[in-house]
């Protein structure tokens, strides 16, 4: 059993990974409409590029990964090496040069690419290190269950701080402040990663060690039939998701019509989030996991389309909507990592070859892939309802921002519950592939 010690030094990195991802996913797509000047149909086309980038270099950091041998492991080395560029990169990303608009473009689209790339180059190992920190499926919820609990409160940091301290940084300068306050988010990111990379251990090898090719490990990855049905549920899980999260600011500001409480009430949903993600771990203990995710999916559903009814002077439905979301849908955000953990040992069992981080990548880049298409979708929709920064909003563009955020991110949730029922290792079955993987190690 892993001490809590090491679950919360594991938990820390992705503190560390939010404080970008959040941003990203919450305030990336306002700072380029609405402070750094782009055009939402390009932040659009930019998101969608960067992805096709991830395509190639998401699988192939995985296959690194899986042949890195040093004396700190297989993943832990990458987040040491990492954590610096990470950190640069992020303030570079939220910086607004003197530049002319062709400038700015060019500007935007360097240093987020450059930053997806850098993300990859840390997440996808520190994603397959917790599927090796411990072979046990109940103890892999639990490291989840902890990381995710740390995971928001890097977004809690984001959501309650970023705001407030562009404005402090700022005093009147928003460009200036949101360089500013990344900058400090960005210290806070490296120091945690480093306290990840020194409080981990990695256990779990393989059975039996194989020399493969990239080939070979691509014809293994695709023979795990439970790896495609992960990441075809990561790419529906992840559009709506940041879809809705996309469109959270302008809900707010825009259909709500109280721009004062956009802080309060994101804040107010990453604590519907960690509450969500606390609980994952008993209910895990008291509810089968496929069951359990499947049924807190379609709950999730069930509270995004809610918000379509609720009008726009009904702000406290709004606030305590939101946070009922967001605690089904990141409820079920620890068992479905903890699924990856057992797909790769399913792979393992299946095939003869272990392939973690290649597992671990592909479904990152779908997570990803879904990031671009809710991120792209967000902006093409404002383009399309005739969205214009920071000034009263036509009747169709605030039909179109509640749609956005109520109604097209639940149909995602749907979606994903529906692909689910394809899963099939539940505790007996990974059980088994447990016993016979010990079996074959002897």
């Amino acid at each position: 059993m892993l001490s809590k010690r090491e679950k919360i030094a594991y938990g820390l990195g992705d503190t560390a990974s939010n404080i970008v991802f959040q941003t990203v996913m919450m305030f990336l797509t306002y700072f380029y409409t609405d402070i750094f000047g782009l055009a939402p149909a390009y932040i659009g086309f930019m998101f969608l590029a960067v992805r096709i980038i991830d395509a190639v270099t998401d699988p192939i950091m995985g296959a690194i990964a899986d042949r890195t041998n040093s004396k700190h492991g297989k993943f832990r080395p990458y987040i040491l090496w990492g954590a610096i560029p990470f950190g640069i990169l992020s303030v570079l990303a939220f910086t607004t040069p003197d530049l002319s608009d062709q400038g700015k473009m060019i500007y935007a689209f360097v240093t987020y690419t450059l930053l997806m790339l850098v993300y990859t180059a840390v997440n996808i190992p520190y994603c397959a290190l917790g599927g090796v920190l411990t072979a046990d499926p109940q103890e892999r919820v639990s490291v989840q269950s902890y990381r995710f609990v740390c995971a928001f409160i890097g977004g809690l940091l984001v959501s309650a701080l970023t705001l407030p301290l562009v404005d402090y940084f700022g005093a009147g300068d928003k460009a200036k402040g949101y360089q500013l306050t990344i900058l400090l988010m960005s210290v806070a990111g490296v120091a945690m990663f480093l306290l990840c990379f020194a409080g981990t251990k990695e256990r779990v090898q393989t059975v039996v060690e194989r020399k493969t090719n990239f080939r070979e490990d691509f014809k293994a990855l695709w023979q795990n039939d439970q790896w495609r049905v992960l990441s075809v549920a990561a790419l529906f899980l992840l559009t709506g998701n940041v879809l809705k999260n996309t469109m959270a600011i302008y809900y707010v500001k825009y259909y709500l019509g109280a721009p004062d409480d956009i802080t309060l009430f994101i804040t107010l949903g990453m604590f519907g989030s960690m509450l969500g993600c606390i609980v994952a771990n008993p209910l895990a203990k008291k509810v089968e996991k496929v069951k359990a995710y499947i049924g807190l999916q379609l709950a999730a559903a069930f509270f995004c389309a809610l918000s379509y009814w609720v009008v726009a002077d009904q702000l406290t439905v709004a606030f305590v909507v939101f946070i009922a979301w967001n605690f089904c849908f990141n409820a079920a955000t620890p068992l479905l990592w903890a699924k990856m953990a057992d797909t790769v040992d399913y792979g393992e069992w299946k095939t003869g070859i272990r392939t973690t981080g290649m597992v671990y990548s592909s479904i990152i880049f779908f997570i990803k892939l879904g990031l671009a298409l809710g991120g792209a979708a967000a902006g093409w929709l404002l383009a399309g309802y005739g969205y214009q920064a920071d000034t009263e909003q036509t009747e169709t563009a605030r039909n179109g921002i509640l749609l956005s955020f109520t109604l097209f991110p639940a149909i995602g949730s749907v979606i994903v519950a529906i692909v689910m029922r394809r899963y099939l290792l539940d505790s007996a079955k990974m059980s088994e592939i447990q016993l016979e993987l010990k079996q074959s190690a002897s």
